[in-house]
């Protein structure tokens, strides 16, 4: 069976209702409730219309037989707004139910948001405290705003988030992020970015098996492994373990032994805001042999 927006947003709304507190009796019931809120704004990035008067408009028409009432721009974005940690809590509570959520395998990276183009948006804007100019080396530019850190799922499902000024060291955001995540027995995987011997001490610590693609400054190169059942050199793929615990060809992986005990025991993902604390770790930047790397 072929899935469309209508199936998806009632069984989104079925899944909410079931999971948000019922609401007291007192006074007058809203027009629209909380879970037919976000089943709406899960249409709006469905659809791809940032503006909330044009996705109202749009949904009146193409919405309108899913939802008696649909609320104007002004009551809408409030709603919602007031509505942030009940968000959270949901996107929590799917992403347990999600199959992927006990993969053992866990992909790390960090992405740019650009928040303006022009000094005079970066004096004038509201984002001017939090927001910082950083260097993207995807692109070999600078740019204000903000960088957010993922850690997802094989499938690209989002396990814990950060969202951190642009000139934050990525490493120590990083480590902020995962020290709220249980990584035991579980591989992550992540670019050359996070190369550092103090970065990798910290996943050892957390039990994890961090791996990464080679430097061409590391100290130590990958020593070439046996030939693989099919015939092909094990050492050909640009990943290595830099966690002195990494499973050898000899020796069961840990984290294939937690997926098969998994039933959703790792903790929940961590939701998170705009983080301040980070902006003190800014003032130690790592070091010289550290902030050398490439994407």
């Amino acid at each position: 069976m072929l899935a469309n927006l209508d199936a998806l947003l009632t069984a989104l709304y079925v899944r909410v209702d079931d999971l948000l507190p019922r609401r007291p009796r007192r006074g007058h019931p809203p027009r629209i409730a909380d879970a037919e809120l976000i089943a709406l704004a899960v249409a709006q990035m469905f659809l791809g219309i940032p503006n909330d008067r044009k996705f109202l408009a749009l949904a009146r028409w193409r919405l309108g037989h899913l939802f008696p009432y649909l609320p104007k721009q002004p009551g809408y974005n409030k709603r919602l707004r007031a509505l942030a940690p009940t968000i959270a809590t949901v996107i929590t509570q799917l992403a347990l139910a999600s199959p992927s959520f006990c993969d053992n395998l866990r992909l790390l990276d960090s992405t740019p948001v650009p928040c303006g183009q022009s000094r005079q948006t970066a004096r004038r804007s509201e984002l001017a405290g939090p927001a910082a100019y950083g260097w993207c080396k995807s692109h070999s530019r600078y740019f204000w705003g903000f960088r957010l850190y993922l850690l997802c799922a094989p499938d690209g499902m989002p396990i814990a988030f950060e969202l951190a000024p642009a000139n934050a060291p990525e490493r120590v955001v990083a480590a902020e992020m995962l020290e709220r995540v249980d990584l035991e027995g579980y591989i992550v995987m992540a670019d050359k970015g996070f190369a550092g011997d103090e970065f990798e001490q910290i996943m050892a610590a957390l039990g994890a098996h961090f791996l990464r693609p080679d430097r061409r400054d590391d100290r130590t190169a990958t020593a070439p492994s046996g030939p693989s059942a099919n015939g092909s050199n094990r050492s050909s793929g640009p990943a290595r373990a830099n966690s002195p615990s990494t499973p050898t060809a000899d020796e069961p992986c840990a984290a294939s032994a937690s997926a098969s005990r998994c039933a959703c025991s790792p903790s929940p993902p961590a939701s998170c805001t705009t983080t301040t604390s980070v902006i003190q770790a800014a003032t130690s930047p790592p070091t010289a042999t550290d902030t050398e790397s490439t994407i």
